[in-house]
């Protein structure tokens, strides 16, 4: 295993009850795995329990290290990140999946979605924000960039949707339409719960009822799939 290694780095003590973030790297680029690594593992909160340069070895460590979070490219040999996302959550007690992706990978953000991955971003996103996004997900929060938004919009759209008409309507009430746009938008539920004036907890009420409706259960997946029904308009 050249590529792929997991790493045990000593727990530093910690500045706070809550233990650090468990985190395991996936992208078959050296260079670009090494950095991640590096950029996020200095960070107090999180620690980076290993590595991997595909998706198969991602499978198989994410079953040995028990990561509360897997940053997961997409583009990879041996197996994709999708299928990766896919097989990891498939598991018991899984843990969330941030997929970190390029301008180039349109055509795999929807199926990541669907897929059940918890965050999206691009590549060139600053630090802040991928660690952000991290931190969000170990607590089971979603982070989705508005620059994937926009090509989840150009996915959705290109996507068939032979089976579009055999779906039951689905009808969302205006402040859960004005939520998830927000949503697409990259806004926390606190950030939401400030913008429209409630409680960031009736701001969680108003999702979960979006997502019932819509029958998914992640940020991404209740927009990727409002949008193919129609139900919102990101212009």
């Amino acid at each position: 295993m050249n590529d792929t290694l997991a790493l045990s780095s000593p727990s530093s003590p910690a500045l706070s009850a809550r233990p650090p973030v468990r985190l395991l790297v996936v992208d078959d680029h050296p260079v670009v795995r090494s950095g991640l690594m590096g950029m996020l593992g200095s960070a107090a909160d999180v620690e980076v329990v290993g590595q991997a340069a595909d998706g198969a070895a991602a499978v198989e460590l994410a079953g040995e290290l028990a990561p509360d979070v897997v940053l997961m490219d997409l583009r990879m040999p041996v197996l994709d990140g999708v299928e990766a996302t896919r097989r990891i959550l498939a598991a018991p007690d899984p843990p969330r999946v941030v997929v970190l992706t390029t301008y180039d990978t349109d055509g795999d953000i929807l199926p990541a979605v669907e897929a059940g991955a918890i965050g999206y971003l691009l590549k060139d996103s600053p630090r802040e924000d991928i660690l952000a996004a991290v931190r969000a997900a170990a607590v089971g929060r979603g982070v989705l960039s508005p620059a994937v938004t926009t090509r989840l919009v150009k996915a959705v759209h290109c996507a068939d949707g032979a089976a579009h008409g055999a779906q039951a309507p689905v009808v969302l009430s205006p402040r859960e339409r004005e939520i998830l746009m927000a949503v697409s938008r990259g806004r926390s539920n606190s950030q939401i719960g400030t913008e429209l004036f409630i409680a960031e907890a009736t701001v969680k009420t108003y999702l979960l009822r979006a997502f019932h409706k819509l029958g998914v259960d992640t940020r991404a997946a209740a927009v990727a799939e409002a949008l193919k029904r129609g139900l919102l308009d990101l212009g």
